[in-house]
This record gives C-alpha cells, structure tokens and sequence, in this order.
C-alpha cells in the first residue's frame, strides 16, 4: 500500500510516494527549496507542487519542524512565527484540494520510521532519535512508545540553545571541520544523557549519510549510537505512515 509523505524542513520541503510494507520510497523524492520567508501560505504552496508532482490523490502525511498538538502548530523555531496557532492539517488539505491531510512533528515521524523499519527496529528501553540539520529535532521513545514533541534541540548547551551549537547549519555556518563538529555533538549527547540515560542514539537528518566521518570520532557517550538507516528519508516515510488509513 502507497500513502504520500511530506518532510518540511527549514531549508528544503520533499516528498514522495511511500511503500508502507517495504518502509521505503516507492518513487524518486521530488524537492523544492523552503521559501524565506516559511510563511504558512507560501510553504502550503510548495507543498502543494511536491504533491502535484506526482499527480497524487489519496491520503498525505506532513511533517513540521516544530510542536504539533491535534495538527496545531505550537512552535515555529526555524520556520515563519506565523505559523504558531495555526491548524496545519485544515490548511495544507485546503491547498491540496480536500485532500486527507495528517501533520505532525518531523523528528517524530523520522522516529517512527527508524523504529518501525530502520535501527531502532525491535529496541526496548529508552531510544532517542536525534535529527541534524538546521536545527536539531529529536523522538524520543519509551519501550517502542513514542513520548511526542520533545524537541530537545533547544536544551540549554553553553548559555544557547544546543541546535545553535551542534546543528549540521552550525557546522556550515562556523565552517566547523568534522572533527570539531564532533567535538560539539558529543558534549550535546553528553548532556541529552545525562538527563535520560537512553540505551541508544539514532543519529539522522542529511548528515547522517556521512556517518563515518563523525561518529568514530564521538567518545565517552555511554550509549550506542548509530546511523539512521532510512536517512535523510525517514520523515518522509514517518509522514506516510501516521497518515495510512486505519
């Protein structure tokens, strides 16, 4: 079964049709740029072409870079203020025609996606799926059960929120090598650690498709950390899979 899956993300919206039996994309993504500014009606607008692009009809789920309660947006940390109080669900399925339309978080859904078909599959205890990019976004899971809307990217890390100092656009914008990015994203997993002692780190977002550049070089963290094996494709099949009909 096919469902539609939309990530948007502070620099680029994608989507595509997903396999909910294989976990994966059924069909290449489609991209286009986040506009700036990320104004509700301008991103409904994108989101509207990467689904039209397909010529697609039935069911799409989308993600938000920020807290999603009952499809509200509640925080909007790198997109448009404007979003903040709006119901995400009623506008994006108004710009896509009536179509069903199910929003939640980003990092949540790309949480969902890795424990259901990635490296957090069959994991018990505690699971902290960590999203790098341009902000941090995070899932966290209890036993399989997802605790939602965490976000802990905006955790306190040397007097700043911690995506302002170990996001992959941190790395850019400082032109931080890898090796002193690592440095930064230890000292963040430190501290995510130390408040709930996971058994395992997913790291995912674009970055994660360089895994081997950066994570031998993360020490002294307790817990095991891996890759994200969907990549940066998770949040498009986490999308997918919140809004499969039941």
């Amino acid at each position: 079964m096919n469902v539609f899956g939309v990530d948007i993300g502070g620099s680029g919206i994608k989507g595509a049709p997903v396999d909910l039996d294989r976990g994966d994309l059924a069909e290449p993504r489609h991209k286009v740029l986040t506009p700036q500014p990320a104004t509700p009606s301008d991103v409904a607008g994108c989101v509207a072409e990467v689904v039209a692009h397909f010529g697609w009809s039935g069911p799409v789920g989308v993600t938000f870079p920020g807290v999603v309660t009952d499809s509200t947006v509640r925080t909007a940390a790198n997109v448009d203020k404007a979003w903040i109080g709006v119901d995400a669900a009623a506008l994006l399925g108004d710009r896509l025609g009536g179509l069903p339309v199910t929003v939640l978080n980003d990092a949540d859904a790309a949480g969902v996606a890795e424990m259901t078909h990635g490296a957090g599959r069959g994991r018990k205890g505690t699971v902290i799926m960590l999203t790098f990019g341009t902000g941090i976004g995070s899932a966290l899971f209890v036993d399989g059960r997802l605790v939602p809307n965490t976000e802990l990217g905006h955790l306190e890390l040397n007097g700043k929120e911690a995506e302002k100092h170990a996001s992959t656009k941190a790395k850019e914008d400082k032109d931080l090598d890898w090796q002193e990015w690592a440095h930064r994203v230890r000292k963040y997993l430190a501290h995510v650690e130390m408040l709930f002692s996971p058994e395992l780190f997913i790291v995912g977002g674009g970055v994660s498709r360089k895994a081997e550049k950066f994570l031998p070089l993360i020490k002294n963290v307790r817990a095991e950390i891996v890759p994200a094996q969907l990549q940066n494709n998770a949040g498009i099949v986490g999308a997918a899979m919140a809004a499969a009909p039941r």
